[in-house]
């Protein structure tokens, strides 16, 4: 796969989401513009997918369905999310003994090459004190 050109788009979209938690393609796009960015939002959309197929962007699923986006830290390694259902913050967990239920499973079955997603939500520190005052 031919890596995608560096645009000023894409650019602006890497710097945007480089230190950011988890948002939806719209959000970013929102940011984008209230930084004065003239980007579209397809092409929000489209960099966002084309970075996270490249694996340099994390992506987990709300409880409404809608994608949300973040820069990769860890984007060399397999890895898994703790993040907070309420604002967004994420922690990368490594989960090992996990990783070797799945592939003890998926081979006990016969199953090669597994791929999996493990996303963790819950209340963060913060947001869990919010709702208790």
């Amino acid at each position: 796969m031919t890596p995608a050109r560096m645009t000023r788009q894409r650019a602006a979209i890497i710097d945007a989401i480089s230190d950011g938690d988890f948002r939806s393609a719209q959000a970013w796009h929102e940011s984008l513009r209230g930084a004065g960015s003239a980007i579209g939002l397809a092409t929000v959309y489209r960099t966002l997918q084309s970075l996270a197929d490249d694996g340099d962007v994390d992506t987990v699923v709300s409880e409404s369905g809608e994608t949300l986006y973040r820069w990769c830290a860890a984007h060399t390694t397999h890895h898994h999310h703790l993040r907070c259902r309420s604002c967004g913050t994420a922690e990368e967990i490594d989960l090992p003994s996990f990783e070797q239920w799945s592939r003890a499973i998926a081979s006990a079955r016969g199953y090669t090459e597994i791929e999996h997603t493990v996303e963790l939500t819950g209340l963060c520190h913060a947001c869990s004190t919010e709702l208790d005052h």
